[in-house]
């Protein structure tokens, strides 16, 4: 089991022989067994669960290290300093071990670090946001990865040709087209890391990260094509095998898609029935998320693709299905695993570098490809936004085209792809695995350095960190709903006729199949409204110096349907509190009938919130404001 371990974990195998027993001679006398030992030195039985602990434990330190000043890091990306800190690291271990020991395995980052980074940005991906950008996303990920990958690929190729790259890289138009297909494609961790840390507005983060994820189905098409047609030989290739070629796209990102989809439903359903075990819904939302990502995986379709449709299409079931304990656990626990592996990338990506003995250099190549890959991607932006311009609502203007131009990163995909070629195939495989490196710290150091100044000095829109009043939501709802009474009026069947198409169709049946019934009810815009302005008021009263008498104070049960309001039946069961805010809901335990405890429970809360504030000075207008607020509901419904 350990040798399996060591190698997929990117650790050595010295010192493993020393655990297996030496075969003994037959006749041979037996050696007498060792007396008891007070302590024993068994490192070879922990050395690789322990090796990892200690790698994620340097990473964690460091960055604790790198917060410390906040001058630093406003100014370098942590992405970076995580990188030279590698670098620093493998310089050591080279110096003192006088070989590399470790580095980044493509089975380790594809199958451990990779998924949880891409699951947590799928979960908690703004899919409002996702889909309305979606033209434009797909446009970028597929027509501008094609188009990446093909001009730098052939440009590589011409360069050659004209005898700017040395002779010793022996490599034709399908080797170069192969490495144009894995250092064209925009990496979602790079860009993950790099524009968090730069805050751009909503709409220009969504189109670059959204690109980054859906380009891995062409990423992964064009690798596979590729490489089967070096293996198999220029002269070998049909006609048929570029017609399976495109097909494979489609095969790839809608497989990958349907089987995030799949597992997606599943765990909804799953998580319906899990109202008398709420201990293991975190467990099953990593579980079946990690389970699409290794179907993807295995059937050889696009993982990345499969595990983000699969956090995009369950949240909002996930989310009304599990309890308040679990949605926090399922967000911290997501939130920790990915920024784990982010760090560990990094850092094991400056460590890789230092292994000369895995890469070779050549300058033209490298300062080509440098030159073919900013310039290409700048060109792609501009052709295709002018076409995207012609279509949207909002178009993209000159600064943002040169946002996404500059945001273009390469990082640790590229880099596992080129460690995985076939040196016996492709003979230029080091170099190519040099420029690779060359480029992932070029994208990630210096354009990640850079790209804070030039999106200040441009003077881009930000990131706006406030939630949408409710205001905001009424007037975003309504303006949905006249679009697509508009389009249904002149019969144009667009995006907002089939936006409310869909939410017909979840309300009348997914919503129903995949929600526990009193989740669906909560789902109910007035009430959700009116618990929404309970929640805010009455943490606002209690901080205002409000009495609160139970240790419970602001956990209010969940919102209860319609038909169980009835005053006169439950009055009798209510005790008056002494809290102006009416939290002390502990009295309604007392309660044994089902029926009688859910109306218990909603008398309770609307006399709470409504009626005593609007006695109490403190809050003199949370009763007429809350009517108000439902009114407006009302009337806009």
């Amino acid at each position: 089991m350990l040798r399996v371990a060591l190698p997929l974990l990117g650790l050595p195998l010295t010192g493993t022989a020393a655990t297996e027993e030496p075969n003994q001679e037959p006749g041979s006398p037996r050696e007498p067994p060792p007396g008891l030992a007070l302590f024993r030195w068994q490192w070879h039985e922990v050395e690789a669960p322990y090796l990892v602990a200690l790698w994620i434990l340097v990473a964690s330190l460091a960055k604790i290290v790198f917060h410390l000043s906040r001058k630093v890091t406003s100014l370098v990306p942590e992405s970076c300093l995580l990188i030279l800190l590698g670098l620093v690291l493998g310089g050591i271990v080279l110096a003192v071990a006088k070989k590399a020991e470790y580095q980044l395995e493509p089975g380790t980052f594809f199958l451990f670090l990779l998924p949880p980074i891409v699951l947590d940005s799928g979960y908690f991906m703004p899919s409002r946001l996702f889909f309305d950008n979606l033209g434009a996303i797909l446009t970028y990920a597929v027509v501008g990865t094609l188009w990446n990958a093909f001009t730098t690929g052939a440009a590589l190729w011409g360069l050659q040709q004209a005898g700017l790259v040395a002779p010793r890289v022996q490599a034709g138009l399908l080797d170069f087209l192969l490495f144009g297909s894995l250092i064209s494609a925009v990496d979602p961790v790079a860009v993950l890391a790099v524009f968090e840390e730069v805050h751009v507005n909503e709409t220009l983060f969504i189109i670059v990260f959204g690109e980054s994820l859906l380009n891995d189905a062409v990423t992964v098409v064009l690798y596979k094509v590729c490489n089967s047609f070096v293996e198999m030989g220029s002269a070998n290739v049909q006609a048929t095998d570029y017609l399976k070629g495109v097909a494979s796209l489609f095969v790839v990102s809608l497989g990958g898609a349907a089987v995030g989809l799949v597992f997606a439903f599943l765990l909804a359903l799953t998580t319906r029935f899990t109202k008398r075990v709420r201990i293991i819904e975190p467990l099953l939302v990593f579980l079946l998320a990690y389970a699409a990502y290794l179907t993807a995986e295995m059937a050889s379709l696009s993982a990345i693709l499969a595990v983000t449709m699969c956090g995009l299409g369950c949240k909002k079931y996930v989310e009304a299905n599990i309890s308040h304990k679990s949605r926090t656990a399922v967000k911290y626990t997501m939130k920790t695993l990915a920024s784990c592996a982010e760090t560990v990338i990094f850092m094991l990506l400056g460590i890789s570098a230092v292994d000369s003995s895995k890469w070779a250099w050549d300058s033209g190549l490298v300062l080509g490809t440098l030159f073919f890959i900013l310039f290409f991607r700048a060109l792609g932006v501009v052709l295709q936004t002018w076409v995207l311009n012609q279509f949207r609502l909002a178009p993209l203007d000159k600064i943002d085209q040169v946002v996404m131009s500059y945001g273009g990163l390469r990082g640790a995909v590229a880099f596992a792809l080129v460690i995985l070629l076939d040196r016996t195939k492709v003979p230029a495989k080091d170099y190519f695995v040099a420029t690779t490196i060359v480029v992932v710290f070029f994208t990630v150091i210096v354009q990640g350095l850079t790209i804070k100044p030039l999106v200040k000095w441009l003077k881009v829109k930000r990131r706006e960190h406030h939630k949408p009043t409710l205001n905001e939501e009424l007037h975003e709802h309504t303006f949905d709903h006249i679009l697509a009474a508009v389009e249904d009026v002149v019969g144009h069947h667009g995006y907002h006729y089939w936006r409310d198409r869909w939410e017909q169709f979840d309300k009348k049946y997914l919503s129903q199949l995949l929600m526990r019934r009193s989740a669906y009810r909560i789902r109910d815009q007035i009430w959700d409204v009116y618990y929404r302005l309970n929640i805010r008021d009455a943490i606002s009263f209690v901080d205002q110096g409000g009495h609160v008498l139970s240790s419970a104070g602001l956990t209010l049960p969940s919102m209860p349907s319609r038909n169980s309001v009835a005053e006169t039946s439950v009055t009798n069961l209510l005790r008056e509190s002494g809290s102006g805010a009416c939290l002390d809901l502990q009295v309604i335990d007392t309660v044994r009938s089902g029926r009688d405890r859910e109306d218990a429970v909603m008398h309770h809360l609307l006399c709470g919130g409504l009626y005593k504030p609007r006695r109490r000075p403190i809050i003199p207008s949370f009763g007429s404001h809350v009517c108000h607020q439902i009114s407006a509901q009302i009337h806009i419904m």
